[in-house]
């Protein structure tokens, strides 16, 4: 950060990162799973070619010039973008003739003589089903809705950024002859499919098919959005109880997904909803299948997968209320009515990152080699951890992933349900890592996790100042730029119904203090989640740093400086470990396709790079520190001792990184509420009657948290990850019944002894420690 001065006098500080040479490059593709992808379409100098508005245009973006151009510039350059493809207008015609449709019909057609008068009733039904799916594109609709579009965007956002570098990027992925591109978003806001629909048009990337989630809609909205580029499962699929009866709707689908890679229209899948972040929805899980069902049955050659990233300031309708969960489908005049109230307020800037585009057809290669020579191997149980016992059948029933719920499962075979689930989730990983930081966000974590009882405005400065260099450095970017103060400002602005300012006429300050309610604090918590997979290995690192010094406490002399503690690198890694099998990866952003081992030695690797760790040489008059340590060296065998003796253990000293005061504390808050929720979950665990739905406990567990914390809409992707996480360990399990899965609680926990160790494990790494002092 530099100072410069006007000649009026005015001192102005701007970062250097933002004078363009220092600002991070692209995302780049996994290197392990596709190292080819990686040399393609990427190079260095894109990463410097600035950024566009793209919902600001102007007389330049028209073919035409003049004082009334000025004036209807927005009309005429949405007038003149083109469609490059479009779905073939024999497409019923090529759906009803297709072999896997004619396999179906033909095998529910009893009796039948394979004549076509035979197979007329089922044409009817082939086309009731595509209707449901989709609709031929309106250009005039879809002209007109884009102004529109256009419009209301530049009433609800300042900017609407997008990287040249990476807009190019994917220009040249798209000119490959034969690969479809398939983008594959992260989901903030219900706008969200309008808004990419729209940018991707705008850039000439053509009119992409935006497939719907669960998210029930009337006839009226269902009709539109299909006139303009919108798919959506066939209705019965998800209602049908068995395979049988679904399988011309999903013979259909399967086809009508083949057909528009064929025809080179990019789509666009939503890998989670609105109200779950970081977590793969089951109709994500779906439209991949398809995709990858495509491939592998030589439908296209190839695809072409593009994670990409969203990023607001304040995202309309973002948290999203448990009325969405209800049974009422979304109306065209609710949505109508949400934009003209959303009209009247300010949602800030917006920013859209793409990642670099890789190969279908390498990714299920590498990882079905992989999966070959490795097996299915299953990470080392983490109960008998917990509960101080060996090993049994019962904690090897953990998930190398999290599988989709029954109604995907069906679908899929087994190994077809694991590869997919893995692609999700890595792109996923990739699509939170390309995400660009906004400034809300920022300001949010430091109010929530450093400064909840208020900071003076001069002190936010720096610390905004100090958390943007960490965050570049880290090799991920900010979706702002400019002065430091006015950055403040405009997050201070759009977050005034959750703070109080106060102002002090002596010193000419304000004192910034967030509101104490309940829904401030949801508010804030919302924001700052975007922060946690930017520091995800640091925050790890510090929350098991702290378990070693809880473990410490009975050993140490009170008072003690904390910076003056010396700690193992062997016992560091170990309670990293234990602390990485409890999360799920998906909530800390990490990618699924690495080791937990890696993981491990990736988040040491961050604490030494940060300087929250210093390696430390003990010699023989230091051991005074190590021998408490000692005693906290817990071996497996006696078999390494004289190994040990041999090869001299790596220790590592607290320390105080330059210029980033109370790091470690803040990196402790920042994994706290995931922490804290799975305390909460696993206290809930003895409420409900077993056996049970998921979506039953997941409602009830929900209704739990808010009356323990008194939210009124506590965060649904925590206790989702709870979930997870327990059904992981074998805390909870799945049973199939002819009702459907129902969660039971495992036998071990049954006992009030195993669910109270179960809370000590997790809360080593939450608890307090007072006695020691931060000198």
């Amino acid at each position: 950060m530099k100072t410069w001065i006007y000649h009026l006098g005015e001192k102005v500080e701007i970062f250097i990162p933002f004078l363009g040479y220092c600002r991070p490059p692209s995302r780049r593709c996994c290197q392990t799973c596709t190292p080819i992808s990686w040399g393609r379409f990427y190079h260095q100098q894109l990463s410097s070619l600035g950024f566009r508005d793209v919902i600001r245009v102007t007389e330049e973006d028209t073919r035409y010039r003049g004082w009334l151009v000025r004036r209807v510039c927005g009309f005429l350059a949405v007038w003149d973008w083109e469609v490059p493809a479009d779905t073939p207008r024999d497409l019923p015609s090529r759906i009803c003739c297709s072999k896997r449709v004619r396999d179906v019909t033909t095998g529910r057609s009893r009796g039948s003589s394979g004549d076509s008068g035979s197979h007329w009733p089922w044409k009817e039904e082939i086309l009731k089903i595509l209707a449901e799916i989709q609709a031929p594109l309106s250009l005039l609709m879809l002209r007109l809705c884009n102004w529109a579009l256009l419009k209301l965007l530049n009433c609800l956002f300042l900017n609407v950024q997008l990287h040249r570098g990476q807009l190019e990027m994917v220009l040249r992925a798209s000119k490959m002859p034969d690969v479809p591109l398939v983008f594959l978003s992260t989901h903030k806001s219900p706008l969200d499919g309008l808004l990419l629909s729209f940018l991707l048009f705008s850039q000439g990337l053509g009119v992409p098919r935006v497939t719907v989630g669960g998210q029930a809609c009337s006839s009226h909205l269902r009709a539109l959005l299909s006139r303009l580029g919108g798919i959506f499962l066939p209705l019965r699929m998800g209602q049908m109880p068995s395979n049988q009866d679904e399988g011309l709707p999903g013979a259909v689908l399967d086809v009508y997904i083949e057909e528009v890679l064929k025809s080179q229209q990019p789509l666009l899948i939503f890998l989670e909803e609105p109200s779950v972040t970081q977590h793969l929805s089951a109709p994500a899980r779906e439209w991949l299948a398809l995709v990858y069902r495509a491939v592998r049955d030589g439908a296209v050659p190839d695809v072409l997968l593009v994670p990409m990233g969203i990023a607001y300031d304040i995202a309309p309708g973002a948290l999203c209320r448990e009325e969405a969960h209800g049974a009422e489908p979304l109306g065209l005049g609710t949505c109508l009515w949400a934009a003209c109230q959303a009209m009247r307020r300010n949602f800030g800037c917006v920013r859209v990152d793409f990642a670099q585009p890789f190969s279908l057809q390498e990714f299920v290669a590498k990882n079905l080699v992989r999966q070959s020579c490795l097996g299915n191997p299953l990470e080392e149980p983490l109960l008998p951890t917990i509960r101080g016992t060996c090993p049994s059948q019962l904690d090897k029933k953990k998930a190398v992933v999290w599988g989709p719920g029954l109604a995907t499962a069906a679908s899929l075979e087994a190994e077809e349900e694991i590869l997919v689930t893995k692609l999700g989730l890595h792109c996923l990983s990739d699509g939170v890592s390309c995400s660009a930081v906004m400034a809300v966000a920022i300001t949010s974590v430091l109010l929530l996790h450093k400064h909840w009882e208020g900071v003076v405005f001069s002190r936010l400065m720096k610390d905004f100042a100090w958390l943007v260099e960490e965050i570049l450095s880290g090799q991920h970017d900010v979706g702002f730029s400019g002065q430091v103060r006015v950055l403040v400002q405009h997050s201070l602005i759009l977050l005034k119904a959750h703070i109080t300012c106060y102002h002090l006429s002596p010193i000419g300050d304000i004192v910034v203090v967030p509101k104490a309610s309940a829904e401030a604090l949801s508010e804030l918590s919302h924001h700052s989640a975007a922060i946690l997979p930017i520091f995800a290995h640091e925050a790890v690192g510090a929350c098991a740093i702290r378990a070693l010094l809880v473990e410490m406490l009975p050993f140490l002399k009170v008072p003690v400086s904390l910076f003056s503690i010396v700690i193992s690198r062997d016992e560091l890694h170990r309670k990293t470990l234990e602390l990485l099998r409890l999360l799920p990866l998906n909530l800390l952003g990490l990618q699924p396709c690495q080791p937990l081992d890696y993981q491990t030695q990736d988040v040491i690797d961050k604490l030494l790079v940060c300087g929250l760790l210093e390696s430390e040489e003990l010699e023989s008059e230091h051991w005074g520190k190590g021998q408490a340590w000692a005693r906290l060296d817990f071996s497996d065998s006696d078999s390494d001792s004289d190994s040990d003796s041999k090869v001299p253990r790596c220790f590592f000293k607290l320390s105080e990184p330059q210029g980033s005061p109370g790091f470690l504390f803040f990196l402790w808050r920042l994994l706290s509420p995931v922490l804290r929720t799975y305390t909460r979950a696993l206290a809930f665990l003895d409420r409900p009657s077993w056996p049970q739905p998921e979506a039953a406990y997941v409602e009830a567990l929900l209704q739990f948290l808010a009356e323990e914390d008194s939210v009124k809409y506590p965060n649904r992707s925590l206790a989702l990850s709870s979930l997870q996480a327990f059904k992981e360990m074998g805390v909870l399990e799945e049973v199939q019944t002819p009702a459907g899965p129902l969660l039971h609680l495992a036998q071990p926990f049954h006992s009030s002894v195993n669910r109270g160790k179960l809370e000590a494990f997790i809360q080593q790494f939450l608890e307090p420690w007072q006695p020691l002092s931060c000198q």
